[in-house]
């Protein structure tokens, strides 16, 4: 089966009854039942959904957030629906990127997949190679999408440009740094431009009573991702130009040792508990409830953090090690390959739309997350909208140091299975950093 790479990293995602939910039918089957084979009966109940067909042809939206995203996509479905005569699009959440991922691989095997989703970026060089991705380069408008190529398929994967078009961009980010503007200001501080800048501005910035950390000078999840912003820095990669699966090789162990002495020498760096959506929440509390003077998180929690800081929140661009460079991150589109094509002819109609001007700044602007089209940087631009929103500029310029993703078929589950607990596992116990990383490029090679 196409998923058996993914069921290791994503099996576990699946409760004890899941629930796939398309069109206006909720799917319930035990794990048991899924093992037994029982999906062919699944995928019968899902087709049988919307049997009074409506007068406009209908897809059905798998999405994963919550709070402001879903509100500002749940809107924008909204006026679609409210304009488009044709076609009617249904959203439907289904719980964080994993638990999506997980039930995507579900209705697949039941054939009850919906014909739109939005992904993470790591999955899509399995999922097309699976087979399971409806191309999209021959779509009528496809040729004159004026995407970002640092934020499309084109830029975001080491030849993106060679390959047919399956992902269209939808809530993409960078890696940030959020400072507090009051603390910088009343210390005299710059944004820190190096990593040794970075090392004395979070000591500065570190507040400790009677032998206790108070405010800690710098907080920043411990994951794949940000480890993966500092082997950039480093000048490494993941997979190197011929093909090597390097895991950065020395940037990497770099990346890992400039962590390890920040929080076990230092003692000015503070690791947030959790992983994934819990990791970046707790660095955010800390970053409003002023423990953390300074942090790392994504561009989508930008406005987030405006709304709700009561104190001046200034974003800057990441420092360097030997290079500035970051990852991108987020979500695409894609469009599901056994989708009935009348359901596809509706999906790339509200994918056309969800990439107009006004709809990318309205996504953009009330989430956090970047602009997508050049269309829309340039409105944006005209409007004078940067020089009253400065934060939102740092994100948007720093994608002039973008790194492009490896099309890596097993990226996603070297990033779950490997990295992120060997990163915990390292920084944690500030055990050999090099030795680690040996033993996780051993493991990395034989994943399929």
């Amino acid at each position: 089966m196409f998923w058996d790479g993914l069921a290791p990293v994503l099996g576990a995602r699946l409760s004890e009854r899941t629930v796939v939910t398309n069109c206006r039918c909720r799917v319930e089957l035990s794990r048991r039942a899924f093992c037994a084979g029982a999906l062919a009966a699944v995928g019968a109940m899902a087709s049988g959904c919307g049997s009074r067909r409506p007068e406009r042809t209908g897809a059905t939206l798998w999405y994963s957030y919550g709070g402001r995203n879903r509100e500002t996509l749940e809107r924008l479905v909204r006026r679609y629906n409210a304009a488009e005569r044709r076609y009617v699009v249904r959203s439907v959440f289904q719980g964080d990127y994993y638990e999506g991922l997980a039930k995507l691989r579900l209705a697949l095997a039941a054939r009850a997949a919906p014909g739109l989703s939005h992904v993470i970026a790591e999955v899509i060089p399995y999922l097309d190679g699976a087979g399971v991705l409806q191309p999209l380069d021959g779509r009528e408008g496809a040729a004159d999408l004026d995407v970002l190529p640092e934020l499309g398929q084109r830029g975001t994967w080491v030849g993106g440009a060679d390959r047919r078009l399956v992902a269209l961009p939808f809530n993409r980010s960078t890696p940030i740094a959020y400072l507090d503007g009051e603390l910088f200001e009343r210390h005299r501080l710059g944004a820190p431009a190096t990593w040794d800048e970075l090392r004395e501005t979070a000591r500065i910035l570190t507040v400790r009573r009677s032998g206790r950390v108070e405010r800690f000078g710098f907080e920043c999840p411990i994951s794949w991702w940000f480890w993966l912003t500092l082997v950039i820095q480093a000048g490494g990669s993941l997979v190197e130009d011929d093909g090597t699966v390097s895991l950065g090789g020395d940037a990497g162990v770099q990346a890992l040792e400039f962590w390890q002495t920040m929080v076990h020498r230092d003692r000015s760096m503070k690791p947030p508990p959790g992983r994934d959506a819990n990791a970046n929440e707790a660095v955010n509390r800390d970053y409003l409830s002023r423990r953390a003077a300074m942090i790392w998180n994504s561009t989508a929690f930008l406005r987030y953090l405006e709304d709700h800081a009561r104190f001046p929140v200034t974003a800057a661009a990441l420092p360097r090690g030997r290079r500035r460079g970051v990852p991108t991150g987020g979500t695409f589109f894609v469009m599901l390959a056994q989708a009935p094509d009348r359901e596809k002819e509706a999906a790339w109609s509200f994918l056309r739309f969800m990439l107009a001007p006004e709809q990318v700044i309205e996504w953009s602007a009330s989430t956090g997350y970047l602009p997508v089209t050049r269309s829309a940087i340039d409105r944006l631009q005209a409007q004078g909208y940067y020089e009253r929103h400065p934060n939102h500029r740092v994100a948007y310029e720093q994608l002039r140091v973008a790194s492009a993703w490896p099309w890596w078929p097993s990226l996603l589950s070297v990033q779950r299975e490997i990295l992120e607990p060997l990163i915990e596992r390292a920084v944690l116990t500030g055990g050999d950093a090099r030795r680690m990383l040996s033993e996780a490029r051993a493991r990395a090679l034989i994943v399929r």
